[in-house]
């Protein structure tokens, strides 16, 4: 069964169809990259997995849960992270561990803290409020957050903003490694190159609709009509209309 099932998910605001009959799935392991140009309905789509939008058509499952009908049990099940860090001013780094542990209902918690502090590069600021803290570090915070709960879907929009070289090297190594004990990744980034070198899959999505979807190779293959190109190569072809739709 898949991880992660998007079946006809269409979302309107009004008059405005801001994603329009959008399928994919995620297996378990698998990393699947949303991309697409500005304003494309990659947020949207986001948070609609996260159960943050309802759908105005169609269905969303997490692990066979469907998000708005059993919102409850499919978010135990998976972690959002935002493009922007979103903390409590009065907590903590490892105050944020071990609220956020709560919330989950994370029995034997305290284990996973130091770990997580490691992986993250936060030991030396576990005392620290987020005032204190970069963008960089403020990001590593939000997805050791996420992290804590082992959940089986992963949803990240721009995860390496504001993280320095090194920092992207091992937070590319956390979510490769996340995907490897079984986890179902979502990743949409602009970063063509890091959904290239992270992802199986991508789903191109273009003023709401998908306009390319499958394994990466295949899909660069199709595009290009058996050229040997980048992701961004082939994406800027078919967004721009130089190659027609998969």
């Amino acid at each position: 069964m898949p991880a992660i099932e998007v079946l006809h998910f269409t979302k309107k605001y009004n008059a405005f169809t801001a994603v329009d009959d959008f399928n994919f799935t995620v297996e378990p392991g698998e990393v699947l990259g949303l991309v697409g140009p500005n304003g494309a309905g990659k947020t949207t789509t986001l948070r609609a997995l996260a159960g943050i939008h309802p759908p105005t058509d169609g269905q969303i499952r997490i692990a066979g849960l469907d998000v708005q009908q059993e919102a409850v049990e499919a978010k135990r099940r998976l972690a959002f992270f935002p493009d922007e860090p979103r903390l409590f001013d009065y907590l903590t780094v490892e105050e944020h561990l071990q609220f956020v542990a709560g919330i989950y209902g994370v029995k034997d918690y305290r284990p996973k803290v130091e770990p997580l502090l490691e992986e993250m590069e936060l030991l030396d600021k576990r005392k620290a409020l987020p005032a204190e803290l970069s963008r960089g570090m403020k990001q590593k915070l939000m997805i050791a957050c996420g992290f804590i709960h082992d959940p089986q879907v992963l949803i990240f929009d721009e995860p390496l903003t504001g993280l320095d070289p090194i920092a992207i090297r091992r937070m590319k190594d956390s979510i490769a490694r996340r995907a490897q004990t079984g986890a179902a990744i979502v990743l949409s980034s602009h970063l063509l190159y890091l959904v290239e070198e992270l992802c199986d899959t991508v789903a191109i999505i273009q003023s709401g609709k998908r306009i390319a979807y499958g394994r990466i190779d295949d899909v660069k293959w199709k595009i290009s009509r058996g050229g040997d190109v980048t992701l961004e190569e082939a994406f800027l072809r078919i967004t721009t209309g130089e190659a027609a739709p998969q």
